[in-house]
Formats: C-alpha cells, sequence, structure tokens
C-alpha cells in the first residue's frame, strides 16, 4: 500500500514539474507508437550543412525517429526543467548551452598529437535498460526513472530526433567519460567530447594507450567507427583547424564566406560561422 502511495506520488512529482496534467501523461505513455514516425533524412556536414555524399556522388541519408504532439512538448519540458539541471564534466560539448563544435576544438590548441574517434549508431545503441540504469544512478527513484524512461526511449533504443536524446545520450555516456576523464588526467592528455565525437590530445606521444583509451569505451557497450579513427597530428577536429597558437576555418569554409562578402549576400551563414570562430578563438578556456 505504501509502495502504491510513493509510486503514484512520484508520478505527480514527476508530471508537477514538467507541467503537465497526470492524465495526459498517462494517455501519452499508453499510446506511445502514436507519438513517434519514421522519417529518412540527408546527412549534412555539420560544418557547411551541406549534402554528405559517397564516392560515387551518391547522397548519404539516415533514418530518424521524431517525436510529435503532446509528446514532443512533453520532451521538451522534460529536457529544460530535468535534463539540462544536471551538471555535466567541462569536457562535454555537445547538446551543452553556448558550447559547440568549436568550443570543443579549442581545448586541442598546440597540442603536437591528437587521436580522434567517432561512437557508431550512438543513438540507437543506447537502450531503454541503459538509460533506466543511468537515472537510477543520478538518484532518481525507481518509480521516476521508470517514468523517464518510457518517455524519452521508444521501442527499447534512444530515438534520434526526439528533443531529449542528446541530453540523454550524454548522462548516459557520463561513466565513459569519467573512466576517460581519469585515464587522461594521470596521462596529460586532455580528452573533450562532442556528442559522439571523441577527441584526446597532447604534448607527448600516446599511441601506448590508444588501445586502453578504446578498451575502456568498447567495455561500456558502445561501438567504435574504426573508418574514423585516426592518430596524427595535422587533422581537424569537429571541422575544425587546429594549429599552435589559434584555431580556424577551413580554407573551403573561408572562401565561401569570402564570396558572401562579394557578391552582397543578404544572409552570410559561413561568415558568421568563420566570426564564431574568431571569437572562441579570443576567448579563455573552453567557450
Amino acid at each position: 500500500m505504501i509502495s502504491s502511495l510513493f509510486k503514484k506520488n512520484e508520478f505527480k512529482k514527476l508530471c508537477a514539474t514538467i507541467g503537465f496534467k497526470p492524465i495526459d501523461v498517462s494517455i501519452v505513455v499508453a499510446n506511445i507508437d502514436k507519438f513517434y514516425y519514421i522519417k529518412k533524412e540527408y546527412k549534412l556536414d555539420k560544418i557547411t550543412g551541406e549534402r554528405k555524399t559517397y564516392k560515387d556522388g551518391t547522397e548519404k541519408t539516415r533514418i530518424i525517429h521524431p517525436s510529435v504532439k503532446e509528446l514532443k512538448a512533453i520532451q521538451k519540458s522534460i529536457k529544460n526543467n530535468i535534463l539540462t539541471q544536471i551538471p555535466l564534466p567541462q569536457v562535454i560539448h555537445g547538446g551543452v548551452k553556448k558550447k559547440s563544435n568549436i568550443s570543443n576544438a579549442k581545448p586541442h590548441k598546440g597540442k603536437k598529437y591528437k587521436f580522434t574517434t567517432d561512437l557508431q549508431e550512438f543513438y540507437p545503441n543506447i537502450t531503454n535498460s541503459m538509460v533506466y540504469e543511468t537515472f537510477l544512478s543520478l538518484k532518481f527513484s525507481n518509480h521516476m526513472s521508470n517514468w523517464l524512461t518510457k518517455l524519452t526511449t521508444w521501442k527499447h533504443k534512444l530515438p534520434q530526433g526526439a528533443p531529449t536524446s542528446t541530453h540523454v545520450s550524454n548522462l548516459v555516456f557520463l561513466k565513459t567519460d569519467y573512466k576517460l576523464i581519469q585515464l587522461c588526467n594521470e596521462n596529460n592528455i586532455t580528452y573533450t567530447r562532442y556528442v559522439d565525437d571523441l577527441t584526446f590530445s597532447s604534448q607527448h606521444d600516446f599511441r601506448h594507450l590508444l588501445n586502453e583509451i578504446l578498451e575502456i569505451v568498447l567495455n561500456d557497450n558502445f561501438k567504435i567507427s574504426y573508418r574514423k579513427t585516426k592518430y596524427k597530428g595535422d587533422q581537424t577536429i569537429t571541422g575544425i583547424e587546429v594549429f599552435l597558437n589559434k584555431i580556424d576555418a577551413p580554407q573551403h569554409i573561408k572562401d565561401k564566406a569570402q564570396m558572401e562578402i562579394d557578391t552582397n549576400s543578404v544572409t552570410r551563414p559561413y561568415g558568421n560561422y568563420v566570426n564564431r570562430i574568431e571569437l572562441v578563438n579570443n576567448k579563455k578556456g573552453y567557450s
């Protein structure tokens, strides 16, 4: 009886926090399949916004599962009132206010050795049980964790395209982040993460630690895209060129920014992007 009352009160607490009536949230959860749809979208370059293509010119696509209507509104409220209130390590830049792929690159400025890798199928690889265990580890009650999991996962996975997914993925990966942070702190390595892009850099050669870094990720049941795994000094970091004393936009971005000026373009996305890089360049710290 006490457990049943606690469960009911926890649900009321959740609904009060996100500003929705319990009956409305219950209806959404009971009919969750009606609040998602399947969509094929083109993969876009994170920097230019242009469609990515394979070597033969075929445009790259992916399947996403956006939420709609009441569920989308509930998820936005969960994101704003619960998820964004949970503190994250400074090394995380994706889905964090006032941070970006640009701020992610800056900490690696001036480092001779750079190691980058990518988490393959990051969202689909995050299961509802991983999400539930994450909420429990963050000291949410089992009932609250259960409701939050039901409202942020679909078909046993984290749906790409939902307002909460990036924030939930950051929380799920936290335990791995902390292991990587500890290893990097012990070996004078700088580590940052931008959603599924992991970057490591140092003034000292740390090739002997690459397998250990990858094993930390793999042992926590995440997948590595070995095609996007590189250990070299002159690579770009999340689309940004990183030098000894500054970060910079790639030349093809600067060329397009100059073209906007030359053609007196009304909108100047490339120019604005180059300006944002310069602003981050002049700031201290990560952002």
